[in-house]
């Protein structure tokens, strides 16, 4: 990679050209690539706008803002009399008078660029591009800068096909041991989430860091430190999945660590031979999101084109969301020497944290619990309702009587209902009304108690996941050199007569091979040293 991802290393503020993820509310999120200029050429004087339904968004506002900023939207005309290059009440695009094309301008020029992104973040502007104005901000709407991440990539992204979410790809991940430097194999890559989620995952650091990543305790199971680079080969059937993904993996500057083939792997396995220069794959993990992933198997062997590390375990997850699918894939796993198969389905509850607002105060607002907090709220509210309905029933007793005893009937009922301070009876409506007049000039985020509940329903069920695990090869030499250590260390012969030796032993052996006093004494005497 020429340039650091910004799904790997991030940068503190949202830079030019980058992707950035704007959360307009819990479960909508927004991905977007910040411009300097329209390259869309749409006609916004603000230049390059997000428009969503909870208010416009110039680039121009975005950039420089650190992640996790709350930006007010602005007020932007989004109509046609507003838009630099449209028909009046048409809407279609014009071209620009003494500029180049609108296609040479937009998208083919956002194509060119794409070249040059990566090595220099400071994109020039096309020519004939004019500068933009100021943003104005809008006095309502507002929304949240955050920086691309796996998990909210996985929130946010295009669906081409069914998505592997956080809980699955994480525990996956960790079930497949899947540390810094692995090499790891993906069949069925379809809208990426568990692509982006296995770079993170893979990725070593900086090339100056390759030397280090190979030293640990488990040196002799993993790729030595030279091989250690990390690396996700992706394999997609489905062409225009695979283009689409090749394309996502370009913009998010991530070449270095995913390689995107086209290749229907029931037959034509997992082995990159499309150049003479392409490394060899030796992947330590397998993720099989696949229809048919029994099918696939026949290629994960341990023969001379393998795919896989030869001198390590390998571990291998398949996400079948039929159990009938499970069954054809333990079948399979096992005739072909697979061993510790486990099925496991993953079930999450998502955890609401908000605050209870409970009282007669809150009537009338949403998301709220509009009880009597106390007593007295509780009586004050029997006392209106009494008051009202005597009210109505005297009403109707005393239609024939004149109008002045009627009236002052009602004013005793009110009374009741409102105590001795108010001055007039008060609807429902109006109470209502004033209770949300009274709305704006409270810290809402402020008050009540704050509370942690989990959903009440599991959500519905997404796929089986099947692990297994595929020893070493295991040959005649490495047979023989296993059987000369354990004769190094071990006392006696091979033929089961071999112990280890004990302490004591080790401690008698050192002091004959000294020359002490105890072994000079043993050898006067001839008697053995048995202990």
């Amino acid at each position: 990679m020429s340039s650091p991802s910004p799904f790997l290393q991030p940068s503190a503020v949202a830079c030019p050209n980058t992707l950035a993820v704007l959360h307009l509310k819990r479960d909508l999120l927004t991905p977007i690539l910040l411009r300097t200029y329209d390259d869309e050429q749409l006609g916004y004087a603000e230049g390059k706008v997000t428009t969503t339904r909870y208010g416009n968004y110039p680039h121009s506002t975005l950039i420089g803002q650190p992640w996790g900023s709350q930006v007010k939207a602005s007020l932007v005309d989004t109509g046609t009399r507003g838009r630099v290059g449209l028909h009046v009440g048409k809407g279609k695009k014009r071209k620009r008078e003494g500029s180049p094309t609108a296609s040479s301008i937009g998208r083919a020029a956002a194509e060119d660029n794409i070249k040059t992104e990566a090595e220099d973040r400071e994109v020039p502007k096309p020519q004939g591009v004019e500068e933009a104005k100021a943003a104005v901000p809008a006095p309502t709407g507002f929304c949240h800068l955050l920086p691309p991440t796996p998990e909210i990539w996985t929130a946010s992204l295009p669906h081409r096909t069914q998505v592997v979410y956080t809980p699955d790809y994480s525990y996956i991940l960790q079930r497949l041991r899947v540390v810094p430097g692995t090499n790891l194999i993906e069949a069925g890559a379809g809208s990426g989430s568990f692509t982006h989620a296995a770079a993170r995952a893979v990725f070593h650091g900086s090339s100056n860091d390759r030397s280090a990543a190979g030293h640990n305790e488990h040196a002799r199971t993993r790729p030595p430190a030279d091989a250690r680079t990390g690396h996700v080969w992706s394999f997609e059937f489905h062409e225009q999945r695979a283009r689409s993904l090749q394309s996502e993996i370009h913009e998010h500057d991530l070449e270095g660590i995913v390689t995107v083939t086209h290749r229907d792997v029931y037959q034509d396995g997992f082995s990159i031979h499309d150049s003479a220069s392409a490394p060899p794959v030796n992947a330590s993990a397998v993720f099989l999101d696949l229809p048919a992933p029994w099918m696939a198997l026949r290629h994960l062997t341990r023969d001379r084109s393998s795919p896989l590390y030869p001198s390590a375990s390998v571990h291998l997850c398949t996400f079948s969301p039929c159990i009938e699918q499970v069954q054809r894939t333990v079948s399979a796993l096992r005739s072909l020497g697979w061993l510790e198969i486990e099925m496991v389905e993953l079930s999450s509850h998502r955890i609401e944290v908000r605050r209870d607002r409970i009282g007669l105060q809150e009537e009338g607002l949403r998301g709220v619990n509009a009880t009597p907090a106390t007593v007295e709220e509780a009586m004050g509210r029997l006392r209106e309702v009494e008051g009202r309905d005597r009210s109505y029933h005297h009403g109707m007793t005393t239609k024939t009587q004149n109008d002045s005893s009627a009236s002052a009937a009602a004013d005793e009922c009110s009374e009741v209902a409102n105590g001795p301070d108010d001055g007039e009876y008060v609807s429902k409506q109006q109470r209502l009304q004033n209770i949300r007049d009274a709305q704006t000039d409270r810290k809402l985020y402020k008050e009540g108690r704050l509370t942690h509940r989990a959903e009440p329903e599991l959500k519905s069920h997404t796929s089986y996941l099947v692990f297994a695990i595929l020893p070493r090869a295991w040959t005649d030499e490495d047979e023989r050199q296993a059987r000369e250590e354990v004769e190094r260390d071990c006392v006696g012969g091979v033929g089961g007569s071999a112990r280890s030796m004990s302490k004591r032993e080790m401690k008698r052996t050192a002091k004959q091979q000294a020359g002490g006093p105890k072994s000079v004494e043993l050898e006067k005497k001839g008697q053995p040293d048995d202990g």
